[in-house]
């Protein structure tokens, strides 16, 4: 069964990104191996203790999101915003693809899915 829309939910070590129907969905686990544990700011350093984005695990989540035509992104934190900045510098061809982008702590699975079959169903009826 083909599927127009994705949610994807993302922190900077995980990311979840589901195909959804109406009536089912499937989802792709992608974990980023090399994100640090924790990063610690030390007095006397240079910066401040922040990683940079995650350029390959951003690739493979926009990978991932190659099939489909309607994406929201989901997240806590700055993944989410900074996923899309990727994006932006990226991978124009699924920038143009997102609809929405929005703040969600740690979902349940299904609650996931609810919220984007009901942020579809008000995006665009159409295609719900």
């Amino acid at each position: 069964m083909t599927r127009y829309h994705a949610c994807v939910w993302l922190d900077h070590r995980e990311a979840k990104v589901f195909g959804i129907t109406k009536v089912d969905s499937e989802e792709i686990d992608i974990h980023d191996h090399h994100s640090p544990k924790h990063i610690h700011r030390k007095a006397d350093h240079v910066g401040l203790g922040k990683a940079g984005p995650p350029h390959q695990f951003f690739a493979e989540i926009a990978d991932a999101l190659e099939p489909y035509r309607a994406i929201l992104i989901t997240g806590p934190g700055t993944a989410r915003s900074e996923f899309a900045g990727y994006l932006v510098e990226h991978n124009a061809k699924i920038r143009a693809r997102i609809w929405g982008i929005e703040p969600m702590d740690h979902p349940t699975k299904p609650e996931l899915i609810a919220a984007a079959r009901k942020y579809f169903r008000a995006a665009d009826p159409m295609h719900s």
